[in-house]
């Protein structure tokens, strides 16, 4: 059924329509199309422009379409029918007949499927960064694993110093770290519905848009209509995000090929991530990891195409506009899989890690080392330098280790160097002197692990059920601070200083509903406390309380804080989160402003706690 042929005397050339209808991909969408039909039925019912019945009637025909597609998410491409939107209506006609005729009132397919993308991508872009959170995991289980296990490390390909393996794997988290950043900003300005815009002047019907995009999940509706049909930088902030993602996975899967290389052999692929020769008996392939390499490129050009088709179109749609969906499906489904493989494949590689050793212990890497060993006896750097390039080159002409020259052999070069050179030039002295924050050494790797560790719970938190309270949560969280106030275990607070201090709450969700909250207070002198943690009775058990914590305490490092406290009556609770027992003397801050008040205060029975970050 054509959505718009009371215009035409003739029906559309079968050439025609194959090459204009989008069924075949935007089939894609019947499930967020539905759910925003859903929505715009009940706002047409409010509007007093469907009846009650009417809405019933839609309401329940819908929900019947909704199981039928999760059933068989093809069911639409068993029909003829010119895209998604023409197939749900079909449908709807066919179930409950003129009725369904009523919904379309007000609204374009334009607006319509500008909506059904952002659904689409909002719940892809939830995907992705699950997805990513579990790439971290892996990479950090790999890390810790092997924080101490030596590698060559290079530049230019040649090599250039040792570092731990441990070292190289948090690298790469720190990457997706990043990727789960950009995503996440993606989502922010993706929370937006077009919903409401009309084919592009808006829309007759007295809808509260706000309120319409609230019940579809979005923070807030288009303020410009013709900017809402046509806008598609969603799709490229995606695409973007999925193209860097790949990026990092490529140079990932460069490394591993390489170390996994008879050339280096330092790395080992177990055979269930590895292929074989039709031909050479002998060889054991990374196909996966030349996939995740290759499949890069599918993804950038992607995204190269979609900005190539926006490039010129004039306000407001226009049908190249189609051409978003099939390559951004591709890539996004592309990332997605490469991710997952990723997650599958880490757990699969080791270190050989006597071998890798040796290797990096090859190719002068100690020559830093001795240059250092120079600066420290007073030699400047720029002349030890030139000294140790020209023991390296006698010692290649002697095939011979730095370590193995003898000291004469050194005093060619300068009487500076004695006996304990030798300890210097050992693989474990110049990595364990790269102990500052960032550094190679085992120690700074242990740290780089905590770290990552505490971002990621942070960020699955962020990902799940927890998230920056708004002024909209006062009343939620001001109805858990009195509840916990009646039992005592919290000072009541009344709602202008919750409001007052919105910004240092979180609250925590179940089916969008607030069961829980906590704050962060920061001290003048830099001090963080966390308070006011809390759940309704119904949310306990549910690891809530653990994912407010580890939230606030991500806020608390993005704010450059580096300590932490509470207070609590559940010690033990807090332990379990890596807390640490203080005493109140060290906290000058928390006595002066809060014990002094405290009716408690000469039988206090809180333990503190506190968390370095």
């Amino acid at each position: 059924m054509s959505l718009w042929g009371g215009r035409f005397s003739e029906p559309s050339a079968a050439e025609f329509k194959q090459f204009n209808d989008s069924l075949r991909f935007d089939y894609q969408l019947a499930g967020y199309d539905l759910q925003a039909s859903q929505a715009w039925a009940d706002a047409l019912a409010q509007a007093k422009l469907l009846t009650a019945d009417e809405n019933a009637q839609l309401q329940q025909a819908l929900q019947e379409l909704q199981q039928a597609v999760a059933a068989d998410p093809r069911l639409p491409l068993q029909s003829d029918e010119e895209d998604i939107h023409s197939w749900v209506e079909a449908q709807l006609i066919e179930k409950i007949g003129a009725t369904a005729k009523k919904l379309h009132t007000g609204r374009s397919r334009n607006d319509l499927v500008a909506t059904d993308l952002r659904l689409f991508c909002k719940a892809v872009c939830a995907e992705l960064i699950t997805a990513n959170l579990a790439a971290v995991q892996a990479l950090i289980k790999f890390a810790e694993r092997y924080q101490a296990a030596a590698l060559p490390g290079y530049t230019h390909l040649q090599r250039a110093q040792p570092i731990m393996a441990g070292h190289w794997a948090l690298a790469y988290v720190q990457m997706l770290q990043r990727d789960v950043s950009r995503l996440k900003e993606t989502q922010k300005r993706l929370d937006v519905c077009p919903l409401g815009s009309g084919a592009l002047a808006g829309t007759t019907a007295p809808l509260d848009r706000e309120a319409l995009a609230h019940s579809l999940g979005f923070r807030y509706a288009c303020e410009n209509s013709l900017d809402g049909v046509s806008d598609r930088d969603f799709a490229l902030d995606l695409l973007h995000s999925a193209s860097t993602g790949m990026l990092h996975l490529s140079r990932l899967a460069e490394d591993v090929i390489f170390y996994c290389s008879g050339e280096s052999g330092c790395f080992a692929m177990s055979d269930r991530i590895s292929s074989g020769s039709s031909l050479m008996p002998q060889k054991k392939n990374p196909d996966l990891f030349e996939l995740l390499r290759g499949k890069t490129g599918r993804v950038f050009g992607h995204q190269h195409a979609l900005q190539t088709t926006l490039k010129g179109l004039p306000l407001a749609y226009n049908k190249d506009m189609q051409e978003d969906k099939e390559g951004l499906f591709d890539a996004l489904h592309t990332y997605l899989q490469c991710l997952q493989m990723l997650t599958f494949a880490v757990p699969e590689l080791s270190v050989n890690e006597a071998h890798a050793a040796q290797q990096a212990a090859l190719g002068y890497s100690n020559a830093t080392e001795l240059a250092d060993y120079l600066v420290s006896k007073g030699i400047p750097f720029r002349d030890a330098h030139h000294i140790t390039g020209a023991v390296v080159l006698y010692a290649q002409q002697q095939a011979q280790p730095l370590e193995k020259l003898s000291l004469a052999e050194f005093h060619e070069f300068s009487d500076t160097i004695g006996e304990d050179v030798y300890p210097v030039l050992e693989l474990n002295y110049g990595v364990q002197q790269r102990s500052a924050l960032g550094g190679t050494a085992p120690s700074a790797v242990r740290l780089g692990i905590k770290h990552a560790n505490d971002w990621l719970h942070a960020a699955e938190a962020a990902s799940k059920h927890v998230r920056q309270a708004r002024l909209s949560d006062a009343d939620k969280i001001c109805e858990l601070i009195a509840y916990w106030a009646e039992q005592g275990e919290n000072l009541p607070r009344d709602k202008a200083d919750i409001l007052q201090a919105i910004q240092s709450f979180a609250v925590a969700e179940i089916d969008d509903e607030v069961v829980g909250c906590a704050a962060l207070y920061v001290y003048s002198t830099g001090l963080a406390e966390i308070r006011s943690l809390g759940l309704f009775p119904k949310a306990q058990g549910k690891g809530l309380g653990a994912e407010l914590v580890a939230f606030l305490l991500w806020k608390a490092r993005e704010l450059g804080i580096s300590r932490t406290i509470v207070l609590t009556r559940v010690p033990e609770f807090f332990g379990r989160l890596n807390f640490r027992l203080t005493v109140k003397d060290k906290l000058p801050e928390k006595v002066m402003k809060d014990c002094e008040l405290c009716p408690r205060k000469h039988n206090c029975d809180e333990t503190a706690l506190e968390y370095l970050l």
